[in-house]
């Protein structure tokens, strides 16, 4: 089963990628974490924040396997416990669902283009910076997979 990870931006500083591969090396090989990088839209002022969005939204969507179970983060989405992320992806294993986790860009996704999406999840009622995300996203990906096979890192 695959964890894929699609996000807008490339290039990210040191201090997002060593994180967020060392929680992607911890994870075992039938749960993969995987990391699509998708370039942003250059940026004028001649564009919309709604033309952005859906820009880079429909960017994100050509990257996601047919078949796969799509997920976006959103601040305005579910939020969800420890236990009930382990669920889910204890679920999604059942399955063997391959899920593909869509992050916008810093002015997020355009929701129009999102009735395909199994649900919206919100992170934190904060505000985080789109980078952060996936240092954030992983780690509560590896959280929920050690707490399902009673791993010591979770502790209650």
């Amino acid at each position: 089963m695959q964890l894929q990870i699609v996000a807008i931006g490339t290039k990210m500083p040191d201090w997002v990628t060593e994180p967020f591969r060392e929680y992607q090396k911890r994870m075992p090989n039938e749960l993969q974490v995987t990391l699509k990088e998708v370039s942003s839209e250059q940026r004028n002022s001649n564009q919309s924040t709604d033309t952005i969005k859906s820009r880079e939204t429909n960017r994100l969507l050509q990257h996601v396997p047919p078949g796969n179970t799509l997920i976006a983060l959103d601040e305005k989405g579910k939020s969800l416990n420890t236990e009930e992320l382990s669920q889910r992806v204890a679920q999604w294993q059942q399955q063997g669902q391959d899920v593909s986790l869509l992050v916008g860009g810093p002015d997020g996704l355009d929701h129009s283009q999102l009735q395909d999406v199994a649900w919206r999840w919100s992170l934190s009622p904060l505000t985080l910076p789109h980078p952060l995300v996936r240092i954030v996203l992983a780690e509560q990906l590896y959280r929920a997979w050690s707490l399902s096979i009673g791993h010591p890192y979770h502790r209650r």
